[in-house]
């Protein structure tokens, strides 16, 4: 790979400023999903266990460059000890005396917390200043942020010139899987995008119709390339301001060879709340008082119906309003269809963003994809083609 990991390092008797994403869903003061916590893991043990200081860094929140203690970093590193199974150390800030002196009394295995590196207006400002207090801190650097690493901060970004810099095992998984859904894919590749808005996506969308073999694009965004053809979709959420745009991705889409695929059918409602009445027909016969709110089970079937054909899928957004049942249901048939495809060797799958981790849990699926990253920005930036400062400062 075109970066560097810890396989070219020797980390023994090293201090090791590790960046890694605490930045966990917190509600009433408890960690609520450790998922991130237990990502980091495979990295912290191989650094601990080659008899390393590891001193892990993040932000968390928006504490806007202000100490804010409903934001410190406290209770991760309580987590970050109980998941690892080994005493985790706590400095009262990331820089200056105090994180100086807790490093200085650190033995090699030790693992160190620093506090919230947001306390400090330096860190999302990339100042040199603030980059070198950490790079002060450590003799190498370590990204393990993935989900970070579209952003040119002082942790992410900044302190990888200081210091010799390198992948951890999590942003080196990341990075193999987005190069074999994207980068150099076995083919045929697929493409999932859904969502509410084109708008949102539309760098996405331009990207994927140069690189994927096949486009199926569901949520309410499907609405929107619909109405742009003519088709009346009633109440449902579209852009009519992004018509244009929507055909020129088609026109775009057709010029490369990419074969886009939108609902045929569609499960509508005349409003939008959990178990409404709902009716099930032609994209063509949308009633004018009614939205649709999920692809209909021939539009499902059809999707499936092209996984045999492929071998690469790559997966961002839900296709229908999947956090309200029963629009749902196509979301999940075709997560379990794609996790099927998977665990038979058939297909490799990669799916990304937070609603796409949502979906996958919900359908029960989520560890039966070949990766699911839980970056959000970073993973859709990537799928942007964009280059990612985080990233692009580890290139060997």
């Amino acid at each position: 790979m075109p970066f560097r990991t810890l396989d070219t390092v020797d980390v023994a008797g090293k201090r090791v400023l590790l960046r890694v994403d605490l930045n966990v869903p917190v509600r009433d003061g408890k960690i609520t999903d450790l998922t991130r916590i237990e990502r980091l893991t495979p990295t912290i043990r191989e650094l601990v266990g080659k008899h390393a200081k590891v001193i892990v860094c993040s932000h968390f929140d928006r504490p806007k460059g202000k100490r804010v203690p409903a934001m410190s970093l406290a209770p991760m590193a309580a987590a970050l000890g109980t998941v690892i199974g080994k005493p985790v150390q706590f400095a009262e800030d990331c820089v200056g005396p105090a994180a100086e002196q807790a490093v200085a009394a650190m033995h090699q295995g030790d693992i160190l917390v620093l506090e919230n590196t947001r306390f400090h207006a330096g860190e999302e400002k990339n100042d040199p200043a603030f980059a070198a207090g950490l790079a002060k801190l450590a003799d190498l650097f370590v990204n393990d942020a993935f989900s970070a690493a579209h952003r040119a901060h002082a942790s992410t970004e900044g302190v990888a010139h200081l210091l010799p810099a390198y992948a951890g095992r999590l942003m080196q998984g990341e990075l193999e899987a987005l190069e074999s859904a994207l980068g150099k894919p076995v083919r045929p590749v697929a493409a999932i995008v859904g969502g509410s808005k084109v708008s949102t996506k539309l760098e996405l969308l331009g990207n994927l119709v140069a690189k994927v073999d096949v486009l199926v694009i569901g949520g309410a965004m499907a609405n929107t390339f619909l109405s742009a053809q003519g088709i009346a979709v009633g109440k449902s959420l579209q852009e009519a301001e992004m018509h244009a745009t929507a055909l020129d991705i088609l026109a775009a889409a057709r010029k490369a060879g990419c074969d886009v695929v939108l609902p045929i059918d569609a499960v509508v409602a005349t409003e939008f709340r959990p178990n409404p009445p709902t009716q099930t027909g032609d994209v063509h016969a949308i009633p004018a008082d009614s939205m649709m709110l999920d692809i209909g089970p021939a539009s499902t079937a059809a999707i499936i119906g092209r996984l045999p054909e492929l071998r690469t899928l790559v997966w961002n957004g839900p296709v229908g309003a999947f956090e309200t049942p029963p629009f749902d249901t196509a979301t999940t048939a075709l997560a379990k269809a794609v996790a099927e495809a998977t665990s038979r060797g058939a297909l490799r799958s990669v799916a990304g963003g937070g609603d796409t981790v949502s979906a996958l849990r919900h359908a029960g699926v989520i560890d039966k994809m070949s990766y699911v990253s839980t970056a959000g920005g970073a993973f859709l930036e990537w799928m942007e083609g964009k280059t990612l400062p985080g990233v692009a400062a580890l290139e060997a």
